[in-house]
């Protein structure tokens, strides 16, 4: 059922993105976040692993307890190396709800968001963003968010802005990503 379940949802991301190629095999995709939102975000995720539009960031953005933005990582599809998947899904939620604050909302991703990323979050008023794989984790699968990190200075100082949750699950997600044909960047 789940197996099926995760089908479904990846034929409705393929329909909705409108591409004419077909979806790769997506049995097994399904993994479960005791976090709804995360599992929304990790479902955006597998999505763009699924079309090839990138790494395995995907991203929600909730407001008053309803999903109000989401994005995945489009850099492949796009050619656009900042179009990651919590700048996607600030984009989506200010179309959406026709502003460009996005005070009272809460970001949910996959991954702990680089530092260009960290920025639009805090630039956009974003309250507080959860995340799933550390920054630590992101590097284990080739991405160098670490060595801009070291860049930015401490993370340290933003307190309880940075809320990790569902990591193992998010864990699940980059070995996922892992075993499928990806392209480096």
């Amino acid at each position: 059922m789940k197996k099926l379940l995760a089908v479904l949802i990846l034929a409705m991301f393929s329909f909705c993105a409108c591409l004419a190629e077909p979806a790769p095999d997506t049995v097994g995709l399904f993994i479960e976040a005791e976090n709804v939102y995360m599992r929304s975000a990790i479902e955006e995720a597998v999505a763009g692993i699924t079309l090839r539009h990138g790494g395995p960031f995907g991203a929600v953005i909730v407001r008053d307890g309803k999903i109000v933005g989401r994005g995945h990582n489009m850099v492949l599809v796009n050619n656009d190396p900042t179009c990651h998947g919590e700048v996607s899904a600030i984009r989506d939620a200010c179309a959406k709800l026709d502003v460009y604050d996005l005070t009272r909302c809460e970001l949910y991703t996959t991954g702990e968001p680089c530092p260009m990323c960290l920025f639009a979050c805090l630039w956009a008023n974003i309250d507080r963003v959860y995340y799933g794989c550390t920054i630590e984790d992101n590097a284990l699968i080739g991405f160098r968010d670490e060595a801009l990190d070291s860049l930015m200075g401490d993370r340290e100082q933003l307190g309880d802005y940075l809320v990790c949750v569902d990591r193992d699950a998010c864990l699940e997600l980059f070995a996922l990503y892992m075993e499928t044909e990806h392209t480096v960047y």
